[in-house]
């Protein structure tokens, strides 16, 4: 931080027009302030007064440096003014991105506790089914899944979710209930599409007793969103490879049953990202200790295995 005081002390005395005046200011000595102008001199190579017995003047580096440096330096100092008061207090802007169902079914709900606890932190929350870039699009928190595990990012597993056949009790009235993934081929659904890719996702099924098997049936429609897929698949469209997030609220409902019951497609850990834990700020932290918490409290985990 001597630099920052270096430049402190010549910002006040090219402002006060002395040295004198520029120690009152800032709590230090006339001789101090001098020896801090005259280091930033050393540092610049460039004299930035000339001085003489009676008078203190700018030289044209001076008044170049002066004109130039005002504010940011109050920017700066207000930054890290800001920082100094979060690292007590959770406060300030909470940047979070999160996908679009998971973020409506399970996050929302939790908002209102959360102000209530933290009213300093005012969260901004960005609906969004693609990885985000943590670090590069300026997020603090993201919940999702698939995230790279860049260097300097922490993941803290909430779930692992699986993939399951769904379909509405309408569409499968007067239908034989499959019994194995094969049978799957007589029925028609909704697929999804990669977004990396723009292809259509295949979802390999496997049981407990280590079978595997490809879901395939007739593509009716093809989304890239899989809450669409799960309210289509709900209006009585067919069947759907569903994540269990999206379909535990309609499989709960009766909305939704569950074809294969012994059959899933594994798709990875839902987590939640955040920078790595050194200098983490205080909203970020207790934002991160919440979501575990309340997830935990809820039993969000247990939930989605027992479909």
């Amino acid at each position: 931080m001597e630099p920052l005081n270096y430049l402190e002390s010549f910002l006040q005395s090219a402002e006060g027009g002395g040295f004198s005046g520029a120690a009152r200011r800032l709590g230090l000595t006339p001789a101090a302030v001098s020896k801090n102008v005259a280091r930033l001199e050393a540092r610049l190579g460039v004299r930035l007064f000339q001085r003489s017995t009676r008078s203190l003047t700018l030289t044209e580096a001076g008044e170049r440096l002066l004109a130039q440096s005002r504010g940011p330096l109050a920017e700066l100092q207000g930054a890290i003014a800001d920082v100094s008061r979060d690292a007590g207090q959770p406060s300030g802007v909470l940047k979070v991105g999160m996908a679009h169902a998971v973020g409506r079914i399970y996050l929302v709900p939790l908002l209102a506790e959360f102000v209530r606890r933290y009213p300093a932190v005012t969260p901004d929350w960005h609906f969004d089914n693609r990885p985000v870039d943590l670090i590069g699009e300026g997020y603090d928190v993201a919940i999702g899944g698939g995230i790279e595990l860049a260097p300097g990012i922490v993941a803290r597993e909430l779930a692992r979710p699986r993939i399951l056949i769904c379909a509405a009790p309408a569409y499968m009235a007067g239908r034989p209930a499959p019994r194995r993934p094969e049978d799957l081929a007589g029925l028609e659904g909704i697929s999804r599409r990669t977004a990396s890719t723009g292809r259509q996702r295949a979802y390999a099924l496997r049981n407990g007793a280590g079978e595997e098997a490809m879901a395939e049936f007739r593509v009716l429609a093809t989304f890239d969103d899989p809450e669409a897929m799960a309210q289509a698949v709900k209006l009585g469209m067919g069947i759907a490879p569903l994540p269990a997030p999206h379909a535990a609220p309609l499989l709960e409902s009766g909305e939704l049953v569950r074809l294969l019951p012994d059959w899933y497609g594994e798709i990875g850990a839902l987590s939640i990202y955040y920078p790595s834990k050194k200098g983490l700020p205080a909203k970020t932290r207790v934002f991160v200790d919440f979501v575990l918490e309340q997830f935990k409290a809820t039993g969000f985990a247990a939930r989605l295995d027992r479909l």
